[in-house]
């Protein structure tokens, strides 16, 4: 995916059209190797269905689940994910790199 990935906001769009409630997630800075550019996006639903990448898989769950809380609390928060951190290896980001995500929720 490159970043900004106009279908996936398309996609969002649609989705809120459908009273769903929304997150998304997008890759505000990287540091080293990293598996996606600043820009990457993912749209994120109140039932964890989600649409785009912001990290190749490595940390899609964690920022799901993130996600899910911003929607339900109505407010953003900045994540963050690297190699040096010990929660990083349990959700995969092995690749030597750092990430910087933010998540704001949608169609509040």
């Amino acid at each position: 995916m490159s970043a900004p990935d106009a279908n996936i906001l398309n996609d969002a769009k649609s989705w809120l059209d459908e009273g769903r409630k929304l997150a998304l997630a997008t890759v505000i800075e990287t540091w080293g190797s990293a598996p996606q550019p600043t820009g990457s996006q993912l749209v994120i639903d109140e039932e964890g269905n989600f649409i785009g990448s912001v990290s190749g898989g490595c940390v899609e769950g964690a920022v799901v689940t993130e996600a899910i809380d911003v929607i339900g609390a109505g407010t953003g928060k900045v994540l963050e994910f690297g190699v040096a951190d010990e929660t990083a290896w349990e959700v995969g980001l092995a690749c030597g790199g750092r990430i910087r995500i933010y998540v704001e929720p949608l169609g509040h």
